[in-house]
């Protein structure tokens, strides 16, 4: 069995966070529906942070909408999975694809009732 040497301390920390740049220039570059909710949590971020009157209701409204952006992100990877897979229609492939999508109309939803929940409590 091969093994593979395996970073550790700082060298992974900065593999690591090398990755995550790579990943997400990437996703900036390739997705237009990460750089469509990267520009809507630039506006949502600072009113929920505006909204807030409190620590607990700044973080209430912001991790939602970070939530769609990582959302997004794991969306993004599974479709160029499957892309890279194969092309062709797969009935697997559609259902991996559509189960991702879910999850950001989740995430949506989810920031949806947690600001109105926030909101509307006042």
């Amino acid at each position: 069995m091969l093994r593979r040497h395996k970073l550790t301390g700082v060298n992974r920390l900065l593999t690591a966070f090398a990755s995550s740049g790579r990943g997400l220039a990437g996703a900036f570059r390739e997705e237009q529906a990460f750089r469509q909710e990267l520009a809507f949590a630039c506006v949502a971020l600072p009113v929920g942070i505006w909204l807030g009157h409190s620590g607990v209701e700044r973080a209430l409204l912001a991790a939602p909408v970070l939530l769609i952006l990582i959302v997004e992100l794991l969306n993004s990877a599974i479709e160029a999975t499957v892309d890279r897979i194969g092309l062709e229609r797969h009935a697997l492939a559609g259902l991996a694809k559509d189960v991702g999508s879910a999850a950001v109309l989740l995430s949506f939803v989810l920031f949806g009732m947690v600001w109105l929940l926030v909101l509307a409590g006042r």
